[in-house]
């Protein structure tokens, strides 16, 4: 589960900015908050669900971009062609142009809390450095500096494994791979210590709802492999109200060439998705091709959902972040999704940006649970809580973002 997360020197960031997920005492609406099981300790209650609002260009797709850098570098595999690290520096300010981005991850995996720090440039990590917090107490398991052309590391105590092991991991560490990367590559599977906190890092769990090909392709090719992946997109569907009682496959014609080899262009089966369609007249079938682009968006769209809610939910605790919410589903299904992870059986987190302030409800989430995005006149990324400005708890929030009371508006300027 996230707890924090903070980016500095990244993009539109550029003092640090720190989103959290740690619930404010005394907000009503206790089930949008669960209490963290973590091991020797114990925390404030984390919020379920966080919505991010701002202008275009405010810095909101960055901070999902920041979110996702130490999963993407985290994934990476070693290369004799080396290739630029996914960070950019903040250019308005020259004397940051030459200095690291810089990201902190505050999480728990297991039971266990772990702190995760990480700078880098585009050429070169910079600074890697992790904690556990061991029955509550502070503990670096290992931290990484690269200072006057050399790399210099400190190992603590509590690391697992012998000096000799440690060297070979450190050997084994080029400038754009990460140190636990390689710790676990080159480790047996008992040492778990590292493993554990990688596999969290490195968990995919971002879905930008205005590219859905890729989602799209994947969740019909897994229906398409297990009957029981098409019937819970089924009933996916129809909980959002799209009303299909079945989805099967069925052999598409091929050319000459393609029935000597049964595949398609690109290597694929031919093989099309034929979802039914029930209503008070009776039912009918439909080619995937001639549905809706929003049912379309919603069949990629329940693969991560799938694999992020009870019963299916990662064990890891990973949560799920959708860029732009809205930009592909309806307000009312998006509302409902929200509502759904609210309710759900296990704790699960989601996070996400949107411009729909229909969902600025204080009847569905809590004042902590709205973050606002905004340029200053620097042009560098503010980001606050509603709850970190006046006012009651059941305000009408929607129309005091619209007053301004929040900033966090589009400036428009009239000639």
């Amino acid at each position: 589960m996230l707890i924090e997360f903070s980016v500095t020197n990244f993009r539109s960031f550029r003092e640090k900015q720190t989103f959290s997920m740690v619930a404010a005492p005394r907000l009503r609406k206790r089930e949008n908050v669960f209490k963290p099981a973590v091991k020797g300790e114990k925390l404030p209650d984390l919020l379920k669900v966080a919505a991010i609002y701002g202008p275009n260009a405010s810095g909101k797709s960055n901070l999902i971009k920041a979110l996702d850098v130490v999963r993407e570098v985290a994934s990476r595999q070693p290369s004799a062609n080396p290739t630029p690290l996914p960070v950019a520096p903040f250019r308005f300010d020259s004397e940051l142009i030459g200095e690291p981005s810089r990201v902190e991850m505050h999480f728990i995996c297991m039971e266990q809390r772990y702190q995760f720090d990480l700078a880098l440039t585009s050429e070169r990590v910079m600074e890697e450095r992790l904690w556990a917090f061991i029955d509550g107490k502070e503990s670096l398991l290992y931290e990484r500096r690269y200072l006057n052309f050399a790399e210099e590391y400190t190992f603590g105590k509590q690391l697992q494994g012998e000096k000799e092991l440690h060297n070979l991991w450190r050997k084994a560490t080029g400038p754009q791979m990460l140190f636990i990367v390689q710790a676990v590559a080159n480790s047996s599977e008992e040492f778990s210590q590292l493993r554990r906190p990688l596999q969290w890092l490195r968990q995919p769990n971002l879905v930008d709802c205005r590219n859905m090909e890729a989602l799209i392709t994947t969740s019909q090719n897994l229906a398409n492999l297990a009957p029981g992946y098409a019937d819970d997109l089924s009933i996916f569907l129809n909980e959002v109200d799209v009303p299909v009682t079945n989805i099967r496959f069925e052999q598409s014609e091929l050319s000459e060439l393609e029935s000597v080899f049964g595949i398609g262009p690109g290597g694929r089966s031919k093989r099309k998705m034929v979802l039914t369609h029930e209503t008070a007249l009776g039912t009918a079938e439909f080619d995937f091709h001639d549905e809706s682009d929003g049912t379309k968006n919603l069949v990629g769209f329940w693969l991560p959902w799938h694999l992020n809610m009870p019963p299916n939910l990662n064990q890891l605790g990973v949560p799920l972040v959708v860029d732009e919410f809205d930009s592909s589903l309806h307000p009312e299904l998006v509302a409902s999704l929200v509502a759904k992870c609210i309710h759900a059986e296990s704790p699960i987190q989601l996070i996400f940006t949107t411009h729909d302030t229909h969902l600025m409800d204080t009847k569905i989430l809590r004042r902590d649970q709205f973050w606002l995005t905004e340029r200053d006149a620097n042009g560098a990324t503010q980001l606050r809580s509603i709850h970190d400005f006046e006012g009651r708890e059941g305000e009408d929030l929607e129309k005091r973002y619209y007053e301004g009371r929040y900033r966090a508006l589009p400036i428009i300027r009239r000639s």
